[in-house]
């Protein structure tokens, strides 16, 4: 599963983390961060999964699609 946009959004929301946390927490740039949340670019799948391994490690579940939508959820 790749994570969307709004999912990164979302998944900061509930950690309460800036993109700056996260760029942080995942070793991605800044700047892919906020195009990738804007949606003016698409990061390499490889960025995805960092992005998505920060949030797991801090506690974050990625929800694919289910018949209700994608979503995140906080576990820890």
């Amino acid at each position: 599963m790749t994570i969307s946009k709004e999912q990164c959004r979302a998944a900061r929301g509930l950690l309460g983390w800036s993109q700056e946390d996260l760029k942080i927490a995942a070793s991605v740039s800044l700047g892919t961060i906020a195009e990738f949340e804007k949606g003016s670019r698409k990061p390499y799948e490889r960025t995805l999964r960092d992005l998505q391994s920060a949030f797991e490690e801090a506690g974050i579940e990625f929800i694919p699609e289910n018949g209700g939508g994608v979503g995140v959820r906080f576990c820890k």
